[in-house]
């Protein structure tokens, strides 16, 4: 495709990085490199741009492609009809937005029947010039009677006159500049309010404060937003900008009226107030109620977006044997064994829960449930019991805390989130995973491999369902999709994956894959076997070579024919991959050996990049791939906490400091899981002394943090808390 170069430095200086820098991203996203791929492999050509940087070039350059054509067909419009000055013309082209560009053309626009429209056919439009003409003197009724036509479906003098301020009305409705102050007053001067409207579907008083609630438009903030919207469309609220009406006005009588003295003027003056109450003000409201929208939703997308990359980063515990539980009351606690590798051993169910709304359960099932629990512990050397955090998670933690107390045995437990585990557990690929199993089961086996691999078991899950945001069911789904897929496929790619363990899910999200290349590797190595090098895959079927050469540097061969293959090295790269370990005296076999490592740490860089033409970026990776050729970039995150021991709310005082677990992490604070029943919340204000822009700038999902108690209210089951070390 061919470039608009004066796009391209808009966009360079927007994003402050070169020219160069956007130009080849643009063109190598042309040729139909992925995202993971360009920022991996392209590093020399693109200035080591990351993957957020790339995907934001992309769309703003998409941006202002379609502003720059919307621009022109504006242009050409306007000048069809013959209307087009200079200085209209000069004002479209400066526009670098798509929603100025638009209001610039709505006078010109092709316009559905309004009571404006409908007064120019009557023939008013004279009428309503001779009163924007603000003569002295004018007589006005005299000059109205002339267009009295019953014909035309004008009665009398006062029906001329006001068809003639229906036009006007709409004109400063049209106007741009007006629109534009207009606008910068509800944005800069307005006050978001809201009242009550019906109490009683509010049940639980969730939006008891927006019952009678008002705050700067410009200050508030993306969750009080979204919060506001859902309010409204539940019908528990009304919402509304009160603007300054009073300075508006004065602009708009400003702006129209050039003589205050003609006898003209007051009624230009009724049509401004008029066109301003009827058309303008509604019509900038939901502007500016749909730009606030669309900023919250943003946000609440990023944060989803963030959330859900450092779930997915949650370090993996591998080569552990897990006992997975999903806990419930009556219906009893469904449970699997599986292996290191994430088979399941066995499976069963256990009633350990002595109430259950009242309902008595026989003793000896209780006792039964210890039985089972305590044999499968020794029969499989269990290493960790994972709990789902649901329904019956804090009793059932209780539970296996007396088990394994009783046991004395070096095993701990955890509590897994349970987020999505059902929509995965209910959906045709769980079925198709394990025909034989129901829900419940399917999810006891989703829980404990979530603790053994959380990315490999989470891509399972449409990312949607993955509950780690605020509002997100208030957003576009449409925009959320888009943002959420990208996290997924950039994460599986930034980790990499094992093409000879992995699931249709995990492969699908890998650079230059999808869904049908995911199958067909799968069933190639049901088939063939386990692949013994990278350059076997272009025998899988619809695996063509551009597929290939994005993909293969992120599918890892562990234990092939070419060491090579289990690194992020790129298979372009392996000529001067070899040729660098022979300059350092070494081969293949000393990958990741301290051999190498000591080799590499007396290297001249320099003279390696003379010798083998490669740049300083992928030199580094190679150089860091033989150093630690099985790295996971989760390894960097904190270990998933494991648990002994158990605590309720009754138990904490104020002061005391917890561990805990970041489960999620919104505008406001993050919510952190301290092993007792209920969550608690740290507000962005108990992060740390000082100023903190967003809790994010402090803490991530699955960040394991100190804190102290706060606050208990035990009356609502609520805990504060704060990382800041009380004094």
């Amino acid at each position: 495709m061919e470039l608009n170069h004066d796009l391209i430095k808009k966009i360079a200086n927007d994003l402050g990085i070169k020219v160069t820098q956007v130009e080849k991203v643009l063109e190598l996203l042309g040729e139909n490199n992925t995202v993971p791929f360009i920022a991996r492999y392209r590093k020399e050509v693109t200035g080591a741009l990351d993957e957020e940087k790339i995907r934001e070039i992309s769309k703003e350059y998409e941006y202002q492609v379609n502003l720059q054509k919307r621009i022109e067909d504006v242009l050409r419009l306007i000048e069809e009809k013959g209307k087009l000055t200079l200085e209209l013309k000069n004002k479209i082209l400066k526009s670098d937005k798509l929603s100025d560009v638009e209001d610039l053309y709505r006078p010109y626009k092709e316009k559905k029947k309004t009571r404006a429209t409908d007064a120019i056919e009557k023939g008013l439009e004279p009428l309503s010039q001779f009163l924007l003409s603000f003569k002295k003197d004018a007589d006005v009724l005299t000059e109205a009677a002339n267009y009295i036509n019953e014909e035309k479906g004008v009665k009398n003098v006062n029906e001329a006159l006001q068809g003639a301020q229906d036009i006007i009305a709409e004109m400063v409705s049209d106007d741009a500049d007006i629109r534009k102050y207009v606008k910068e007053a509800f944005c800069f001067e307005g006050m978001l309010t809201t009242k009550v409207k019906d109490s009683s579907i509010d049940e639980r008083k969730v939006f008891e404060m927006y019952y009678e609630y008002h705050e700067p438009v410009n200050k508030i903030v993306s969750h009080r937003v979204l919060a506001v919207n859902r309010g409204e469309s539940e019908k528990i609220i009304k919402v509304s900008i009160e603007e300054p009406k009073e300075k508006i006005m004065i602009f708009i009588l400003n702006r129209m009226i050039k003589l205050e003295e003609s006898t003209t003027a007051p009624y230009v003056k009724l049509a401004c107030e008029d066109g301003y109450k009827r058309l303008v003000k509604s019509s900038i409201e939901r502007e500016v109620r749909s730009e606030l929208s669309a900023k919250a939703e943003e946000q609440a997308i990023n944060i989803f977006s963030k959330n859900l990359r450092n779930l997915l980063l949650q370090p993996p515990m591998k080569g552990k044997m897990v006992l997975g539980v999903d806990p419930a009351y009556r219906t009893g606690c469904k449970f699997s064994v599986v292996n290191e590798t994430g088979k399941m051993l066995a499976k069963g169910v256990i009633y350990p829960h002595e109430k259950y709304k009242g309902e008595n359960v026989h003793d000896d099932r209780v006792q039964e449930s210890i039985d089972t629990i305590a044999n499968l512990i020794k029969k499989y050397k269990i290493e960790i019991v994972a709990i789902g955090n649901g329904t019956a998670s804090r009793e059932t933690e209780e539970f296996i805390v007396k088990v394994l107390g009783d046991l004395k045995q070096d095993v701990s437990y955890i509590i897994v989130s349970e987020a999505g585990a059902s929509v995965y557990s209910a959906s045709e690929l769980a079925r198709k995973e394990f025909p034989d199993l129901n829900v419940e089961e399917r999810s006891a086996i989703s829980i404990a491999r979530r603790l053994q691999d959380p990315l490999a078991e989470l891509v399972k899950i449409d990312p949607k369902s993955i509950g780690v945001g605020q509002y997100q069911h208030d957003v576009t789904l449409s925009k959320l999709n888009e943002s959420l897929n990208f996290v997924v496929e950039t994460t599986v790619n930034r980790v990499g994956v094992n093409v000879n363990t992995a699931s249709e899910e995990l492969l699908k999200y890998v650079s230059g894959c999808n869904a049908t290349v995911a199958k067909n590797v799968v069933a190639f190595r049901d088939e063939f076997g386990k692949f013994k090098s990278r350059e076997q895959l272009l025998k899988v079927p619809r695996f063509g070579a551009k597929s290939y050469e994005q993909a293969v540097g992120f599918l890892r061969i562990v234990d092939g024919v070419q060491p090579l293959d289990k690194t992020g090295i790129h298979p372009e790269n392996y000529e001067n991959a070899l040729l660098i370990l022979k300059q350092l005296n070494c081969d293949v076999t000393d990958l990741g050996t301290e051999k190498l490592k000591e080799a590499i740490k007396n290297v001249n860089h320099s003279e390696l990049m003379h010798i083998t033409g490669l740049g300083e970026h992928t030199l580094n990776d190679v150089l860091d791939a033989f150093v630690a050729p099985n790295r996971d970039p989760r390894d960097e995150f904190a270990k998933p906490l494991l648990r002994k021991g158990i605590m309720k709310l009754e138990d904490l005082e104020v002061g005391m400091e917890l561990q805990g677990t970041v489960r999620n992490v919104v505008d406001f604070g993050a919510f952190i899981d301290c092993g007792v029943k209920e969550g608690g919340l740290v507000h962005l204000s108990k992060m740390r002394k000082g100023y903190v822009k967003h809790p994010m700038d402090v803490v991530n999902v699955g960040d394991i943090v100190t804190v102290y108690v706060e606050n208990v209210d035990l009356m609502r089951r609520r805990l504060a808390l704060t990382m800041i070390k009380p004094q």
